[in-house]
């Protein structure tokens, strides 16, 4: 009965997560392709944009880029960029949340709060943390390639190559998380999946989750939201503090331990309250 009641999980949850696949590589293979056309420019533009600094990176963040908070975490340890612009890139940034919303067949005007929430939110904090002297350049640090050596390989492969890669890591993922959470729904039911402890320890929680310097982070908090598990305060919160691997390159690339402590202070306090506060606007 037990192995009967594994494989029937099991099965289920290939098949869910196969059913995915043509939708993923197809929203990929678009991504792929806007970051070969778009990712050396975004770049150059954040470098060039000065005192705008936050409001450039906000825009460009919503932006689905491999490796582009990694580039201006990258800038930022070369004191080429301030943290208002750091942080607005970290919290606009939408890293794997975008493709998986998109290929879910998720609302378009739903997808297209979100990204407002988040392009507002990397503004207004970014331009607040550059106003005040927490936004001054770092310049202890040296500008560092090691966003595109060891994070992003996308331009040394084809688009179509680089998209199924990318597609295969994040099916994975997902056959992962939605099998955990089919088994606590079959062994627990469907009410205990819910975080405990109210919005405001889930919260905490997706922001801890956001801090991990990798796409699993957004791919889990998203996967969370869609199957009902988080509501949308403590989805904005993790989806706000997560910066794909932008937080590993800062934390590589800049010796200064004080500064990257302050920087993942603001990143972690402003996803906290601005998610909560979103998530009560976003479910009106």
């Amino acid at each position: 009965m037990h192995n009967s009641f594994m494989n029937d999980i099991l099965v289920h949850t290939v098949i869910d997560t196969l059913k995915l696949a043509p939708r993923r590589y197809i929203t990929y293979l678009a991504m792929e392709y806007l970051e070969h056309k778009t990712g050396d420019r975004a770049t150059a533009w954040v470098n060039r944009a000065g005192r705008l600094g936050p409001v450039i990176g906000s825009l460009l963040g919503v932006v689905p880029q491999c490796g582009f908070s990694a580039a201006t975490a990258g800038f930022y340890a070369g004191g080429v960029v301030t943290r208002g612009t750091l942080i607005a890139v970290f919290l606009s940034t939408s890293d794997e949340m975008l493709p998986i919303l998109l290929s879910s067949g998720a609302d378009v005007r739903l997808i297209l709060r979100i990204l407002f929430i988040k392009l507002m939110v990397g503004m207004i904090v970014g331009l607040t943390v550059d106003a005040t002297a927490m936004g001054s350049r770092n310049i202890r640090g040296g500008i560092n390639r090691l966003c595109m050596q060891e994070n992003c390989h996308c331009e040394e492969r084809s688009v179509p190559l680089a998209a199924l890669t990318h597609t295969l890591q994040i099916l994975g993922f997902i056959f992962i998380i939605s099998l955990i959470i089919s088994l606590f729904m079959e062994l627990l039911g469907a009410d205990s999946i819910r975080l405990p402890g109210g919005q405001l320890i889930a919260a905490l929680i997706c922001g801890l989750i956001g801090l991990i310097p990798n796409c699993a982070a957004s791919v889990a908090i998203t996967q969370l939201w869609l199957d009902g598990a988080i509501a949308a305060g403590p989805m904005l919160t993790g989806l706000l503090v997560g910066s794909g691997v932008g937080l590993l390159v800062l934390l590589r690339t800049n010796r200064n331990r004080r500064d990257n402590l302050l920087t993942v202070f603001i990143l972690y306090a402003a996803g906290l309250i601005f998610g909560l506060a979103s998530g009560v606007i976003f479910e009106l």
